[in-house]
């Protein structure tokens, strides 16, 4: 009963929580890299600036520096309250030594510890990174951290080529069937699942050899995944955590009469799905009992919401 309290107090939505997005397309060495690593920021650029409450920082081009990118997160650390949420995007090149990643930047390179450390300073309790460059997996160990979702495009610092799944990430918070649940929503985890599927379609399109496996980590102490685990909280940052709203759930954020019922709404789906990630953990009966009185409490919001 606690650890599904604590959990569900861990991923909470408040209701008047704000979103701060930061996308870097960091530097491409080549014209082909540079154009695709521009438009996969610019178009995420678009997406996030289509969302109510957004403060929206893209880093292209000649912007995407070092200091650019330290002074971002660092007005955002002057901002940000804690019941704000923080989406750090990178796509780009990374590298790894086998003891350090880092990401590849105009100018100096940023290490993992170093934006671990610009991210630490920020309220947030709740925050994302995404990073889709390559040898993205040698940057988990440095960017863990409970409350914090770390997404990477390979499963080790060792896969060093190029990858794609940035591409569909992008995709994926574009595409209203990632939305799988039906929530008008596109969660972290849906979000991957997507991208990291249509990665493997791209391979196996191709006829080669996958050399990115992507992973995550949202428990903050722990080894990468590459799927929820059904008993354990791995996974369960992730689903809570909303990356973008479409359909209603948009037009509801974008009204200010329906933005409080919305927020309720998500409020009590992120504990429906912590109850399901503790559902081995707990007596039947509870669960029944604390599980149907959420959809209750779900229904008759939804159907205010609905009006």
């Amino acid at each position: 009963m606690r650890q599904v309290l604590w959990l569900a107090l861990t991923i909470a939505l408040p209701a008047h929580a704000a979103s701060y997005y930061v996308t870097v397309a960091g530097l491409g060495g080549e014209p082909d890299y540079e154009q695709r690593f521009t438009a996969a920021a610019t178009d995420l650029d678009k997406v996030f600036k289509s969302t109510a409450g957004a403060h929206v920082y893209t880093l292209t081009g000649k912007q995407a520096t070092r200091q650019r990118l330290t002074e971002t997160l660092s007005l955002i650390a002057r901002e940000a309250k804690p019941e704000d949420d923080l989406i750090l995007t990178l796509i780009g090149h990374g590298s790894f030594d086998g003891t350090e990643y880092k990401f590849n930047l105009v100018g100096p390179y940023i290490s993992a510890p170093e934006l671990a450390s610009l991210c630490d300073h920020i309220a947030s309790k709740r925050q994302l990174i995404v990073d889709t460059s390559s040898a993205s997996g040698g940057a988990v160990a440095a960017l863990e951290r409970p409350g914090r979702a770390v997404v990477v495009a390979t499963k080790s610092g060792t896969e060093k080529n190029a990858t794609v799944f940035a591409h569909y990430w992008v995709e994926a918070l574009q595409d209203p069937t990632a939305d799988t649940d039906k929530s008008d929503s596109i969660s972290a985890l849906e979000a991957f699942r997507y991208a990291d599927r249509k990665t493997a379609a791209f391979y196996e399109s191709q006829k080669r050899l996958a050399t990115e496996h992507a992973e995550f980590e949202d428990t903050g102490k722990g080894e990468a995944v590459r799927s929820a685990g059904a008993d354990s909280r791995e996974g369960a940052l992730m689903s809570s955590f909303i990356v973008v709203r479409i359909g209603a759930a948009q037009a509801a954020m974008n009204d200010p009469a329906k933005r409080e019922l919305l927020a309720k709404k998500e409020e009590l789906e992120q504990k429906i799905d912590a109850l399901k990630f503790q559902k081995a953990a707990m007596d039947p009966d509870e669960y029944k009992q604390q599980l149907t009185e959420a959809l209750l409490q779900l229904a008759t919001i939804q159907e205010a919401l609905d009006k």
